[in-house]
């Protein structure tokens, strides 16, 4: 092959344009995105909030309206971005949450609920860091499952640091 003096100078735009491709993704790593998932059971049985939901007894009880909220299930993982993470939940529901990108404070991401093999809720949406979606649903005999699914770009989970954000609730 024979370079004219053109096609060199083409060549170095071309890199500089595009990018070397091994060497951009070596130069910036893969971010890292904690994912936290809490499975709640709200009823009308009078007993009160489970102790270890703390910080959220409040959101729980001003969006739901039950009276009891007991916590049934935790899950927590970390993965990077663009890559898709899976929760079993109880009855059978699976969750996939994929954070797509890091943009500031907000992570967005794509999430979807399972219920077996059949997908019951999909969405795209951005969360502040460190930020809490809470989804309602599906209903049961006595109430309903209520799904918190948190994620931060720290190792604070996202229940503790509203309990550090905000110290007078954690204490109600």
């Amino acid at each position: 092959m024979t370079l004219r003096p053109g096609s060199l100078t083409f060549l170095i735009i071309a890199i500089t344009a595009f990018g070397a491709p091994d060497l951009v993704f070596a130069q910036s790593s893969p971010r890292q995105v904690n994912v936290y998932v809490d499975s709640v059971m709200a009823a009308d049985t009078n007993e009160g909030t489970d102790p270890r939901l703390g910080p959220m007894d409040q959101k729980l009880r001003g969006l739901f309206g039950f009276s009891t909220y007991s916590l049934i299930g935790h899950n927590e993982g970390e993965t990077d971005c663009g890559k898709m993470i899976a929760f079993e939940l109880p009855g059978g529901k699976i969750l996939h949450v994929q954070p797509r990108a890091i943009d500031g404070d907000m992570i967005a991401m794509e999430i979807v609920l399972f219920d077996g093999t059949r997908p019951m809720m999909t969405t795209d949406l951005k969360l502040k860091n460190n930020g809490t979606l809470i989804v309602g649903g599906p209903r049961y005999e006595q109430g309903m499952m209520i799904i918190s699914i948190g994620a931060s770009t720290g190792a604070m989970h996202p229940m503790q640091a509203q309990a550090a954000s905000t110290p007078a609730e954690a204490n109600r």
